[in-house]
């Protein structure tokens, strides 16, 4: 049985649903102002593992992660760089997606952006207007939180101690210094749509209840984000969302940890981040998601060359144990399978399932490579696709011949030219062995 924590209720719970039936994740994405950092990709492989896992164990998944594509931050960067906010969309998004993909995240079932359901939000907006939720200000429609009374249920905070919503403009005026805009009306220079209170644009909250609500219903299975986005944005989206729908969200709210440097969060606010693009210059990105699935998907991360180099070098030994009993099986070991499984079924213990495979690669398995495959359909972490071009495959003819001739200056040579095309050698008494160079 699958449990997974959930963080509304503080504890693992049942997935609540068998094998063959359809699970409907959303997962946040990214403002895309600037390019992926770190902290994304953390979120993006810590779900993707998650989703991964669930189609493994046989569940039709649909997936749903948002980008958002209007928003203040969105506002500033279009205004510093010169151009309009859909030129800055369109300039990042296929940044990020192919940084993701470098990481073989896997496709969304639905990338929705947020200019895209801005009727939808609209609708939502009356609803919450016509049920007592929400009242206009000069400058736009607030949510009043007072007239939800579960608002701080997941972040376990009472009404008094919670701050005000991150990314809203501190009024005087408002019924209570928590409420949160829905829709701001339109300053001099900003994108706008016309809407029944004015021609402005929605809030950052409003955008993922009405996309998530349009693409898989008031009550979905599983709603994930970063450990930042549980309170205030996920503490909006429940309060907007039931207090329209009168149902809930989701049966299930997971959050992923922070990455850390020095021990703290790392972010582009406080300008201690790196960015996946930077970071892919020195370390091939299946080293990345392979420290990213070091620690729990709840547990910080601390970001350091150490903990990378020590990612870099298991991945090695792992390709080489791969790639060294390619043994053309096709049948998995059904034990090991089980096992591993059962890992990842206690709220996704990676480290576990590890575990299992190092102690079975100890033992001279049979079956390796179709059981490494298999559970690489989760990790994506093996070298699975790797395989010499034509002329690779000749250099490391000509270096065995070197070898054969003791001709030790050109077999080095050689093996300096595969290298610098991102294939490491290794000499064995069958000739040249080749893994991908990391």
């Amino acid at each position: 049985m699958i449990q997974l924590y959930d963080s509304l209720r503080g504890g693992k719970v049942p997935l609540g649903k068998e094998p063959g039936e359809n699970i409907k994740m959303y997962v946040c994405g990214p403002t895309v102002y600037d390019s992926a950092h770190l902290g994304h990709g953390r979120s993006a492989v810590a779900f993707d593992v998650i989703r991964r896992f669930l189609e493994w164990s046989s569940y039709d998944v649909t997936f749903v992660s948002n980008i958002t594509d209007i928003e203040d931050k969105m506002i500033a960067r279009a205004d510093r760089d010169g151009i309009t906010v859909p030129e800055l969309a369109d300039r990042v998004i296929p940044e990020y997606e192919r940084d993701y993909g470098a990481l073989n995240v896997k496709e969304p079932s639905f990338r929705p952006r947020a200019t895209e359901y801005v009727d939808e939000m609209i609708a939502l907006i009356k609803t919450l207007e016509e049920k007592g939720h929400a009242y206009t200000l000069e400058d736009g429609v607030y949510f009043d939180v007072s007239s939800f009374g579960d608002y701080g249920k997941l972040s376990h905070q009472k009404m008094d101690e919670l701050e005000a919503g991150a990314r809203v403009e501190e009024r005087t005026d408002k019924r209570n210094h928590q409420d949160f805009v829905l829709w701001k009306l339109k300053k001099e220079g900003e994108p706008f749509w016309a809407s029944p209170w004015g021609e402005g644009r929605p809030g950052w909250h409003i955008e993922c209840s009405a996309m998530a609500g349009t693409l898989l219903g008031p009550n979905f299975d599983i709603h994930g984000g970063g450990l930042d986005l549980k309170f205030p944005h996920h503490e909006c989206e429940i309060a907007q969302t039931e207090a329209a729908t009168e149902k809930p969200v989701s049966r299930i709210w997971m959050h992923n940890g922070y990455i850390t440097v020095d021990q703290e969060k790392m972010s582009k606010s406080l300008g201690n981040f790196f960015t996946l693009k930077d970071i892919f210059e020195k370390y091939d990105p299946r080293i990345i998601r392979f420290f990213l699935l070091g620690s729990h998907y709840r547990s910080p991360i601390e970001y350091s060359m150490e903990l990378l180099e020590q990612a870099r070098n298991t991945l090695k030994n792992l390709d080489e144990f791969y790639l060294t009993h390619k043994d053309g099986s096709t049948e998995a070991d059904p034990d090991v399978l089980k096992l591993f499984g059962e890992k990842l079924a206690n709220d996704i213990d990676i480290a576990g399932g590890l575990a299992v495979l190092f102690e079975w690669m100890k033992n001279e398995p049979e079956n390796i490579q179709a059981t490494l495959e298999k559970v690489n359909e989760i990790l994506q972490i093996l070298p699975t696709d790797f395989a010499l071009t034509p002329t690779q495959e000749q250099l490391v003819a000509d270096r065995d011949q070197a070898r054969q001739t003791k001709d030790w200056a050109k077999a080095d040579e050689l093996r300096k030219a595969l290298e610098a095309d991102g294939i490491e050698v290794m000499d064995s008494a069958s000739g040249t062995l080749t893994k991908p160079r990391i």
